[in-house]
């Protein structure tokens, strides 16, 4: 049997492989992902490597107080200040730096013109109206994004499995009871359950997660319920049961493995209508509290700065391509497992 799906499995790597545009989506969004992990490498503030008095140091993984570098104070150093900066860039005094200086919440306080202020070879995107680096917002933005229509996504996935693993399964009152809460649960009003926990409790990405995910699994549990309700009275699961296998082993073991396609099919789409629901509750503000970078806030931000050109354009590109990325996945994702096409 394992041979046999690994075997499947294969056949469908390799048709997936042969559908260019979500093959190649694939590839760029694991790129841009794998690399927004690892964000405070490619833009902080703070330094990779400090050669001081013929000492090496590291501020991007310890701190360091001012007095280090002969500064006055025992707080942490500032690297962007002028005075600091100076000190560690003597010579032979030597500083290295990430390729963008600055971190999604460093304020750049040496800008000669008011913000919002237009791109130029200090900040490559500009920056926002209050003086932070609008390219690292974006990378940052662009990993929370990612890490939170992931998490939504595998959270709801794993109710909506459950939910409709259950209800096909056993259907009868059981199936009943399901369909009526989740008539009776879909109908209530999400945007202002949100409204009003958010003013009841900080806003936090956990805190969305936790309420979204209250929500997000009942569109998936109608498709597996649909498989679970075809396959329950196959003639192998008939067997199974003659057999003496209990009901948990069928569903996982039998029925499980045929219904994975339409969820294995709508991961991709799950995934952007996560990430387009927290860019929308950051706009309206309902979302992550600042100064947390969002994509949702610099989109709102380039709506009451409209002569700020930079941020509406860098954030809407960053935010269609993800989500165009995704797209050609999940179409490519569902050509592949396409019963019709194989």
């Amino acid at each position: 049997m394992n041979s046999i799906e690994s075997g499947k499995n294969g056949r469908r790597w390799r048709k997936f492989k042969k559908i260019r545009r979500g093959y190649y989506s694939l590839l760029i969004f694991s790129l841009l992902f794998t690399t927004s992990l690892v964000a405070e490498v490619i833009s902080n503030d703070k330094p990779f490597l400090v050669k001081y008095d013929n000492h090496y140091f590291c501020p991007i993984l310890y701190s360091y107080p001012e007095t280090t570098f002969g500064g006055d104070f025992d707080s942490e150093a500032d690297y962007r200040d002028p005075y600091i900066l100076e000190k560690i860039t003597r010579d032979p005094n030597w500083v290295l730096f990430p390729l963008n200086p600055y971190s999604y919440d460093t304020i750049n306080t040496q800008l000669d013109r008011p913000v919002p202020s237009h791109p130029d070879q200090e900040n490559y995107l500009g920056t926002d109206d209050r003086g932070r680096d609008v390219l690292a917002r974006l990378i940052y933005g662009f990993r929370l994004s990612v890490l939170f229509g992931l998490t939504l996504t595998i959270i709801g996935t794993l109710f909506g499995i459950i939910a409709g693993a259950v209800q096909g399964y056993f259907g009868g009152k059981t199936d009943l009871f399901f369909q009526r809460f989740i008539e009776i649960w879909g109908a209530m009003p999400e945007l202002y359950l949100l409204i009003i926990f958010a003013a009841i409790f900080k806003p936090s990405a956990i805190l969305l997660i936790v309420l979204l995910s209250m929500f997000g699994w009942m569109g998936l549990a109608d498709y597996v319920r649909a498989e679970f309700l075809k396959g329950r009275n196959m003639d192998y699961v008939t067997a199974a049961r003659a057999l003496g296998v209990g009901n948990l082993s069928i569903m996982y073991r039998h029925l499980l493995p045929n219904g994975m396609t339409p969820v294995i099919t709508f991961l991709p789409f799950r995934m952007s209508g996560a990430i387009l629901a927290l860019t929308s509750l950051d706009f309206l503000g309902l979302g992550v509290p600042p100064p947390t970078p969002s994509l949702g806030e610099l989109l709102s931000q380039g709506k009451n700065n409209i002569e700020a050109w930079w941020l509406s354009v860098s954030t809407f590109v960053v935010l269609v391509g993800t989500l165009i990325l995704l797209i050609f996945i999940g179409e490519a994702l569902r050509e592949t497992f396409d019963p019709r096409k194989n």
